[in-house]
This record gives C-alpha cells, sequence and structure tokens, in this order.
C-alpha cells in the first residue's frame, strides 16, 4: 500500500537522522556519541530525534537493522541464481563488498554492534534487542557459507576446516568496512574495481580455482 504524504514525510526523516546517526557513530564510537551529536550534525533539534526514537540505544540499533537490511536486499536477487555455486559466491560477494564500501557508516555499526554484544557491554533490555539483530546477521552470513560450502561440494573451492573458512571469508569481505577511504574524484566504476579486488582476495582464500575466476 502507498503511503500517505505525511508518513512518506516521516519516513524520510527517519532516514535522515539513521544517515546523520551511523556517521556520528562510526565517526565517534557508540559510548562518545549522543543524541545531542546526531542532532547538531543533522542540523535539527533534540525533539526531532526523539519523535522517532526513545533513547541512543534504541537508535543505534536502528542503524544496526537497516545496515542488515540494505545487505539482505543488495544479496536477494543473487542468492538462488542458477549455474555453478563459486559463481553465485562472486556475485553474492561482490554485492556484499560494494555494500561495505557504499554504505560505510551503517556496517562500521553493525560490526560495534557486535563487539558491545560479545563484550557483554549492553543492558539486559539491550541484550534481547541485541541478540535478535546477532540473529538477524547470522542469517545472512549463513546464505554466504551455504553457497561457499556447495562450492566447495562441487569441487571449485579447496578449504579444510568450515569455521576457519567462514571467519577468514568474511574478514577480507568485512574488510573495507576499516581502510577504505573515498578518492577525490573517485567514480562508481572505481569502487566496483576496488570490490572485484576484494574478492579475489577472498575467492583465493577459499582455495577457488584460478580457471574459474577468469570464466
Amino acid at each position: 500500500m502507498a503511503l500517505g504524504v505525511r508518513d512518506q514525510v516521516l519516513e524520510s526523516s527517519r532516514a535522515d537522522i539513521l544517515q546523520a546517526a551511523a556517521r556520528c557513530f562510526m565517526d565517534r564510537g557508540y559510548t562518545e556519541t549522543s543524541i545531542d551529536d546526531v542532532a547538531r550534525s543533522l542540523g535539527a533539534t533534540k525533539g526531532r530525534i526523539y519523535h522517532h526514537f526513545r533513547s541512543k540505544s534504541d537508535l543505534f540499533a536502528a542503524v544496526f537493522r537497516a545496515g542488515m537490511d540494505m545487505n539482505f536486499a543488495a544479496v536477494e536477487p543473487y542468492r538462488s541464481l542458477k549455474g555453478p555455486a563459486a559463481a553465485r559466491w562472486r556475485r553474492m560477494a561482490f554485492v556484499h563488498v560494494l555494500q561495505m564500501i557504499n554504505t560505510k557508516p551503517f556496517q562500521r555499526a553493525v560490526w560495534m554492534g557486535v563487539e558491545m554484544h560479545l563484550r557483554g557491554a549492553t543492558t539486559p533490555e539491550q541484550r534481547n534487542v541485541y541478540g535478535e539483530l546477532i540473529d538477524y546477521r547470522t542469517r545472512y552470513g549463513n546464505m554466504f557459507r551455504e553457497v561457499a560450502f556447495a562450492a566447495r561440494d562441487e569441487g571449485d573451492f579447496v578449504f579444510d576446516n568450515p569455521s576457519i573458512a567462514n571467519q577468514l571469508m568474511f574478514m577480507t569481505l568485512n574488510s573495507p568496512i576499516f581502510w577504505y577511504a573515498p578518492r577525490v574524484g573517485e567514480t562508481q566504476a572505481d569502487r566496483e574495481d576496488i570490490a572485484r579486488q576484494v574478492v579475489v582476495c577472498a575467492y583465493r582464500g577459499l582455495g577457488g580455482k584460478e580457471e574459474k575466476l577468469q570464466a
């Protein structure tokens, strides 16, 4: 059902807040970011933030979920492609890396949320919310894991320990959230070239066959 004008305005306002919050969390970290910081970044009042979000924790969780929603939406068209699993993995991996580049502030928030959860740096109320978000992220990761395993079964990937291979795969594919920075004059084609290079590293790490990579 199409949104009414008022609902569209509210959705647009909420999206703007999430964008501003994601960048603040990336630049300052969770602890050092305040609702005041987000409001200043947005050029708005705190009241505008609190109209949509009850607290900083609520806002951060929304940024985390938005980042994962973006990832699912980007990968979904490729997860059921016909043909060899290795080719399907490459398409999924490519759009995933582009997500790490193009939506870096949101993806850094996802990483922060996972770190906070693992360290137990959350309140009891937050633990329930974060537990659901971690499960959401796990479901996303399992899509890649399943395709990588299928590629191994088809003889196109060669790796021994699935857990180690999976961890190293995601460390590589996620790595742009730590080192990528846009250059002056950079184009989307430039970002796609970076993504391809990252995918090649991860592909080789999974023991992918070079002749298949060139196909």
